[in-house]
């Protein structure tokens, strides 16, 4: 039987680089609140002063004093835990009128 020969690889150039090792473009998901976003403002929440440490109150832009949590601060990407705390900001709270 004849040997079968291997044919060479191409010969890789800057004019075509290796497509496995080009990585895709990626872009920023602009600001905003949503998972992947960059928060466009800092978010805090009031903690409960009784000392239980249980978020109360809205979601707010500037720390409103006494115990608080920041939920996320501006410029960092809002991740899905943010987006939990966010959502759980805006339901009313259990026997509250909405």
């Amino acid at each position: 039987m004849a040997a079968r020969s291997k044919s060479p690889e191409p010969e890789q150039t800057p004019e075509q680089p290796n497509p496995a090792v080009v990585s895709t473009r990626q872009y920023d998901a602009g600001e905003g609140w949503q998972v992947g976003q960059t928060a466009p403002q800092d978010a805090f929440r009031a903690l409960d002063a009784a000392g239980t440490g249980e978020p109360t109150g809205p979601v707010v832009h500037t720390h409103p004093g006494g115990y608080a949590r920041q939920i996320v601060a501006k410029g960092q990407t809002v991740t899905e835990g943010v987006r939990r705390e966010l959502d759980a900001a805006e339901q009313p709270a259990e026997g509250e009128q909405g």
